[in-house]
């Protein structure tokens, strides 16, 4: 399916999206004890990889509920591309990938996103806030920490990707008998 061919999204659809994007938002809620640990990214991934374009569908679903539950504020709207980063480095990847190649692949990609968290977010910083170029490296340095303990939560949690997304396939391929 083309991005411009128009679709009609069955009532399955619908709700496996909404109940996806849900389920995203669910895990980072109980997680969010452990700072920039969460399973965001690998469900991304994950969706991406099973879902390729419709992906966006659940991926923006999360995205709406954490503006509802947090606030759609300055800090909300990095959210609306940040997230399309690692969408658009899990459309690259080829769909016919060997498990022994996705074992890895898909972690490091995760992990990759977690680590250039703070860069992807900081150019929304840079415009709604004025930063100049050096207010904005330094802003992102302050944040390394952060995107190192988000780079290795992601790494380990993007390891679930092949397994998960063979469950999906499978349960797909059932519900189109």
């Amino acid at each position: 399916m083309s991005l411009s061919a128009p679709s009609k999204f069955t009532l399955r659809e619908i709700t496996l999206f909404s109940m996806l994007g849900t389920l995203v938002f669910c895990a980072q809620i109980a997680m969010e004890a452990l700072p920039n640990v969460h399973l965001t990214g690998m469900f991304i991934l994950l969706f991406t990889v099973v879902y390729r374009t419709r992906a966006l569908i659940p991926l923006y679903i999360y995205v709406f509920l954490i503006g509802v539950r947090w606030g759609f504020g300055v800090s909300w709207i990095p959210y609306l591309y940040v997230w399309l980063f690692l969408w658009g480095a899990g459309m690259l990847l080829p769909k016919k990938m060997s498990p022994k190649v996705a074992t890895f692949v898909y972690p490091a990609v995760c992990c990759l996103h977690g680590l250039l968290f703070g860069v992807l977010y900081a150019p929304a910083q840079a415009l709604l806030f004025g930063f100049d170029l050096k207010t904005t490296l330094a802003w992102i340095a302050a944040g390394f920490v952060f995107d190192v303990t988000h780079g290795a939560g992601n790494l380990v949690a993007g390891f679930l990707i092949l397994p998960l997304s063979q469950v999906l396939y499978r349960l797909e391929k059932r519900t189109k008998r």
